[in-house]
């Protein structure tokens, strides 16, 4: 209840027009525009390691990186593009984390791509099968 409170007296203490104009100004909808970066990473997170871009995801932490440090510091501060290239920011280092391991560190294999790999040797598998037949 406290808390609702909070976010009436806050909602009342700003004009319709106001939100209005925030609704309809380029603060609001640049942010909005820019969470396809994100969402398409995080989808990423769901598929093979093979198709990463080490470079492009490298550019796209920096990305990232500048424009979250852009959002905090512009006045007003834009907390909406904030919460977006921080967002981006956590998938992109995931993309990253992943790319490494399956390229080079081979620490733990990436669950995707041993169910790919799976797939592919049963295929294989069966094809033999068929051939011997």
């Amino acid at each position: 209840q406290m808390a609702a409170a909070r976010v009436a007296s806050y909602l009342r203490a700003h004009s319709a027009a106001e939100w209005k104009a925030y609704f309809l100004s380029t603060h609001f909808w640049g942010p909005v525009a820019n969470w396809g970066l994100p969402l398409a990473a995080l989808a990423d997170l769901k598929k093979n390691p093979d198709i990463i871009s080490g470079n492009m995801t490298a550019a796209l932490v920096i990305y990232s990186s500048v424009f979250m440090r852009f959002a905090w510091h512009v006045k007003p501060r834009n907390l909406l593009l904030f919460a977006c290239h921080a967002t981006n920011f956590t998938a992109q280092n995931a993309q990253l984390a992943r790319y490494f391991n399956h390229n080079y560190l081979f620490l733990v294999e990436d669950p995707i791509a041993k169910i790919d790999r799976l797939r592919e040797e049963e295929e294989d598998r069966v094809a033999a099968l068929a051939a011997n037949q």
